[in-house]
């Protein structure tokens, strides 16, 4: 059993915030007096969750069925960890917008066949990073401030990815001149549910967030029906087991480069998780303490069981994780009921297809705009970390992710050996030695 904390009431009837904490036992993953509260928490959220998986997945070059299994897998599997090694408390699992380009790039250069292999070999790292609890140094290896750069420039791709849906018209409607009238409406259209949803979001936001992503939905799949408008297409590809493992023709040298490939979409999901980790902290209704190790438990396992149906990676989402919050959510329970909503489209995939695409480009517009709006956060680390973290989010963008946070961690390295060999007269061997020391000892990137 788990033991939770809720802020104890004041005088005057009303909850104070932060104070007395009065302890609740239970699990983590169900109790039976919040069982209404956090269904109809996770009915709400999952319902926004598809949008999303639809959206990261088309980034991802992957199939959005294969999208919607790895989400309701990994709430699957969530849930079950919450039982025993609870991380955070109301984390609603599903694919990172942050890696979608990522695995794109994957599926270009190796193939999707074996993307399959890859994501075990990711999981299996995770395994090793989550066994010796190596979590706790990689924002010293990899500063905060790098990867905020680096989701900024994801954040770029997927904003003018999707803005392409904004003024995507029917093939029937295609002439020889490109800003036709149906092409005009088209943007309007786009421009209109684009609008709407920024005021309602910015209304909503801190106590209905999902209002927004239904009011745009519903709006959209209302609209279909008198405009012609071009729709979500969903394959419906076959899930079916099969084992992870390399095709035959793998070379010596493509098993390298997976190797690489795979530590570096390790290393970023498990950075991920832990910055999402400390802002789901913050908002946790009941002011549990996380334990970002056990979040990463339930990370490896749900990517290593993808693996064997050709899935995707997953962590906890704050975007998704907030709306869990504002919505109800108290246990863990929430992310059974988002997995049971995400599984029914899995195999109801017809459903989908009445989803307009300028529906879609909006909400993913929107959220590759809250990623580069994340180097606000880079401000207060000062103007050095500020200015690297932009010069990173242009690398990423420009010649790709692996590369562009290579490139950006080799020049911060060199502007800091520089500074101390220069500047302060150290020894070059001292200045490793004190890099390694602060790997080792500090941890101060945590607290």
């Amino acid at each position: 059993m788990q033991t939770q904390t809720e802020s104890g009431p004041s005088a005057n009837g009303q909850q104070k915030q932060n104070k007395t904490p009065v302890t609740l036992p239970g699990s983590a993953a169900f109790q039976p007096q919040y069982v209404l509260r956090d269904t109809a928490a996770g009915l709400i959220t999952g319902a926004m969750a598809i949008p999303l998986s639809i959206g990261i997945a088309i980034m991802s070059d992957y199939p959005i069925k294969v999208g919607l299994a790895t989400v309701a897998f990994a709430c699957l599997v969530g849930w079950i960890n919450a039982w025993f090694r609870p991380g955070n408390f109301i984390g609603a699992p599903g694919i990172a917008a942050g890696l979608a380009p990522v695995l794109a790039l994957g599926v270009a250069t190796f193939g999707w066949e074996n993307m399959a292999f890859c994501i075990f070999l990711t999981a299996a790292m995770q395994a090793v990073i989550w066994k010796f609890n190596w979590q706790k140094y990689l924002l010293i290896a990899v500063p905060v401030y790098l990867v905020e750069g680096l989701l900024a420039g994801v954040g770029l791709k997927i904003l003018l990815k999707f803005s392409e849906f904004t003024y995507e018209i029917p093939a029937e409607a295609v002439g020889e001149e490109f800003w036709n009238a149906a092409r005009v409406q088209m943007v309007a259209i786009s421009t209109v549910g684009l609008v709407v949803f920024l005021y309602l979001f910015s209304k909503f936001k801190d106590t209905q967030p999902a209002i927004p992503y239904f009011v745009l939905i519903i709006g959209g799949v209302l609209l279909a029906q008198f405009i012609a408008v071009p729709m979500i297409f969903v394959e419906d590809v076959d899930l079916y087991i099969k084992l992870p493992l390399p095709e035959a023709d793998v070379t010596l040298l493509m098993l390298i480069s997976m190797v690489f490939f795979c530590a570096m979409l390790a290393i970023v999901d498990v950075i991920e998780q832990v910055m999402s980790n400390a802002a789901i902290e913050k908002i946790d209704p009941l002011n549990r303490k996380t334990n970002s190790n056990n979040s990463l438990l339930a990370i490896w396992i749900a990517n290593m069981g993808s693996s064997f149906f050709h899935g995707m990676t997953n962590l906890d989402g704050l975007a998704k994780s907030t709306t869990n919050k504002l919505a109800g959510a108290i246990t863990k329970f929430s992310v059974l009921i988002i997995g049971c909503v995400v599984c029914f489209f899995t195999f109801n995939t017809q459903y989908l297809d009445f989803l307009p695409k300028f529906a879609l480009a909006a909400i993913m517009m929107f959220t590759g705009y809250k990623m580069i709006a994340g180097l606000a956060h880079v401000t207060h680390y000062g103007p050095y970390a500020l200015m690297l973290a932009i010069i990173t989010g242009g690398l990423v963008y420009q010649v790709g992710i692996f590369e562009g946070l290579l490139i950006a961690m080799a020049l911060h390295g060199a502007i800091h050996f520089m500074v101390y060999t220069k500047h302060d007269k150290m020894p070059g061997r001292a200045v490793v030695k004190r890099y390694f020391d602060n790997l080792k000892n500090d941890s101060s990137n945590l607290q």
